[in-house]
């Protein structure tokens, strides 16, 4: 069933969680580890309006489709980096702006060329680089989503599942989205599917790697991909992967965590 943009954007919403009790993390605090990868998911999602900056150079914001969703999305998302940063305020972790900019400034002129790579990309790869762009954001969602879920059961704290499944449900409609989107572009060329499949095989890495130091990056993984369950999470991620067309058999996630230790 292909995906509903009007009704998407007609329905979108900031996650709630106003009606959770967070302040049972003043007697239930979380463990360091479990904080530790909150502080990393939040940074990720607040990060998200940088990923949207750098896109806007590419044929993907020509697209009426394309532009509602990514306004939709990146602010779905940074109302989820709002209620984990809630969550981490009240165990005295503070995220401040003014760091999460110094973050972006450490990344020096990588982060400012993003924007002029991702405009080059766009432009020598034509058309087919929104079929790329699909198929990524679908790989990143799925990843997204599969970390939600993982740390809500791993935790096994009731306000916590609560929220995190409220921010997973969000998740799978940007899941469906970019699936849909890139099931459809891929099948109809396979130079996108050459391009897509190049571009995964070779660049892509766990979502934040781009802007967290890599022992954070292996801390967050270990922790959710990590151990029988988690490394077969990680497995399914790269079963729906593979199950777009043109990309049968990548094995991306689990060779990322094969290459960090996890």
């Amino acid at each position: 069933m292909a995906f509903d943009v009007d009704k998407y954007t007609a329905t979108s919403v900031s996650v709630n969680w106003d009606d959770l009790d967070l302040e049972r993390f003043r007697e239930h605090p979380l463990p360091e580890g479990s904080l530790r990868t909150l502080r990393y998911m939040a940074d990720v999602e607040y990060h998200t309006v940088c990923y949207t900056r750098d896109l806007l150079t590419t044929p993907s914001h020509k697209e009426a489709e394309m532009g509602a969703f990514m306004t939709m999305w990146n602010r779905e998302e940074f109302w989820h980096g709002e209620a984990l940063a809630t969550v981490l305020g009240i165990h005295g972790i503070h995220v401040d702006f003014d760091e999460l900019k110094a973050k972006r400034l450490k990344l020096g002129w990588r982060d400012k060329l993003d924007p002029i790579k991702q405009s080059v990309i766009g432009k020598v790869v034509g058309a087919d680089f929104v079929a790329v762009h699909m198929a990524w954001g679908a790989a990143n969602e799925w990843s997204a989503i599969t970390a939600y879920n993982r740390m809500a059961a791993l935790e096994e704290d009731p306000v916590l599942a609560e929220l995190l499944k409220r921010i997973a449900k969000q998740e799978a409609r940007h899941v469906a989205f970019y699936t849909s989107q890139a099931r459809e572009r891929l099948a109809k060329s396979t130079k996108a599917q050459k391009f897509a499949r190049f571009a995964l095989s070779n660049f892509w890495a766990p979502v934040g790697s781009s802007i967290m130091e890599k022992n954070e990056v292996k801390h967050v993984m270990g922790h959710l991909m990590g151990g029988v369950e988690g490394r077969k999470a990680a497995r399914k991620i790269d079963t729906a992967i593979s199950g777009l067309p043109g990309l049968e058999g990548l094995t991306i996630v689990d060779d990322s965590l094969n290459a960090l230790g996890v």
